[in-house]
């Protein structure tokens, strides 16, 4: 004969039960096991890539505006022969048609790593990490204005309204992160020409869109529930929108934006206690925060926005964008004041950059992160008027590091005066397939069905860089 057991034996008997139950948990929070508490709905559920992968996620350095080739990472000594004499070959039309004489850089360069990577002196931490990069020294780019040129590096198309590229990324591959979201867009000022729909979501599912953190202690607005609210008030609202959301779907069925309405609002209530955790970084060590900056005025701005996207990488988000600091002036994009701009804005990022790739190598996250650095167009060899330089598409550079990139490599060539791409060139679609490619995708077959065909992120486009992988 059975009899009931009392509550003092039923939890002795199950005990092991409950550890296990908990275990499971913690090892999802790390990555190590399937969230079966996930529903198949979720649109941030992880999902698998079409082949192994060497990168989880993408960490994409943004110079808006576009920084100088000649002035970085691709030295040419033709220009100082020219330097002040009118340009000895057919110049492009320009966006200002303000064509000066042939200018020089008034940087020096020098060489780094075992590699021998001349970087010039804009960048001497950056420099020292030569080892890791994987220079692209002949980018190419359909457009010369920022805003078209930003919607094509973001989104494969010179026009708003199509999938940024980090939420391709999100919905190729979902989250690991049940509390964050899976597109992070890091703030601090500045939003680039063309606004948020840079990092849109198009006509993907909304859960895919790109969110804008700001800089600071609170990088999200409303994230704090209100004053006097009590824990229960709240748990209760949210059994409320859980109600009505199950009644929704009872009335209307499955469907693509509630699924993503409801997620988001079950995201938004997780948020509450994650992102105030991730924007804490008092419980980083002081040697830490020295290394990205943050004991300088002048890089504790990206330096903070660098040490919060390592943060958000180790929790596992997908994709992190990070938008240059404000420094009262136009970014990366010096029509004019040269030296001053370009010195202003390489030492506000690149200390920090440079703590990144250190402290991602140490930490052994380099290995499955992909760093992207690069702006949307490179400038010209000539002056625009004395001392700036215009828009240039033609040929420019950028950079990879980690996330089974080949380090200390420098691919392709402008020509002697760095002005068009002649060896190995590379479009923006090559670099999203490559990038794709990293994270264990066929940027063929990452598609969804939009307007009667399957849409990709590269269009009809796209080959792999292949030198500059592992």
């Amino acid at each position: 004969m059975h009899f009931p057991l009392s509550r003092r034996e039923m939890l002795l008997r199950t005990a092991n039960g409950f550890g296990a139950a908990a275990l499971a948990a913690l090892l999802e929070q790390d990555g190590r096991a399937v969230d079966t508490a996930r529903s198949p709905n979720d649109p941030f559920a992880p999902k698998k890539p079409h082949f192994a992968a060497k990168a989880k996620s993408v960490i994409f350095l943004f110079m808006d505006g576009g920084p100088s080739q000649v002035d970085t990472f691709d030295p040419k000594p033709a220009l100082e022969k020219y330097h002040g004499k009118p340009f000895p070959t057919k110049v492009e039309p320009t966006q200002f048609n303000n064509v000066g004489n042939t200018l020089a850089s008034p940087w020096k360069f020098k060489k780094y790593g075992q590699c021998g990577m001349p970087v010039s002196d804009l960048f001497p931490h950056v420099g020292a990490r030569a080892d890791d990069l994987a220079v692209i020294r002949s980018m190419v780019a359909n457009f010369s204005e920022h805003t078209n040129a930003n919607y094509f590096w973001h989104s494969g198309h010179g026009q708003q309204g199509r999938p940024s590229f980090g939420s391709w990324v999100t919905y190729g591959l979902g989250s690991e992160s049940r509390d964050l979201p899976g597109f992070v867009v890091l703030g601090s000022g500045l939003i680039p020409p063309g606004g948020a729909d840079c990092f849109g979501n198009g006509f993907l599912p909304a859960s895919y869109q790109g969110s804008i953190f700001r800089n600071g202690a609170h990088p999200v607005a409303d994230i704090t529930p209100p004053g006097g609210e009590s824990a229960k008030t709240r748990t209760a609202k949210r059994d409320l929108l859980r109600k009505l959301d199950a009644a929704a779907k009872d009335k209307f069925g499955d469907s693509d934006p509630l699924d993503a309405a409801i997620a988001n609002y079950e995201l938004a209530f997780r948020m509450q206690t994650a992102v105030p955790e991730l924007a804490d970084l008092s419980k980083e060590t002081t040697e830490t925060q020295k290394l990205y900056g943050l004991d300088d005025p002048k890089t504790e701005i990206f330096g903070r926005q660098c040490l919060v996207a390592r943060r958000l990488v180790q929790r596992g988000v997908r994709f992190v964008e990070l938008l240059c600091p404000n420094l009262g002036h136009d970014r990366w994009d010096q029509h004019s004041n040269l030296k001053r701009g370009h010195e202003e804005n390489a030492r506000a990022v690149d200390k920090p950059i440079a703590g990144l790739l250190a402290d991602l190598k140490r930490t052994g996250l380099l290995n499955e992160t992909l760093v992207i650095w690069g702006g949307e167009f490179g400038r010209t060899p000539v002056a625009q008027g004395s001392d700036g330089r215009d828009h240039n598409p033609f040929g420019f550079s950028m950079w990879m590091a980690g996330g089974g990139t080949k380090g200390g490599t420098i691919y392709g060539e402008t020509d002697d005066f760095g002005y068009h791409a002649v060896k190995d060139k590379v479009q923006v679609h090559d670099l999203h397939a490559t990038a794709l490619h990293l994270l264990g995708f066929d940027h063929k077959k990452l598609t969804y069905r939009f307007g009667g065909r399957d849409m990709r992120l590269t269009d009809v486009h796209g080959e792999l860089i292949e030198k500059v992988l592992a």
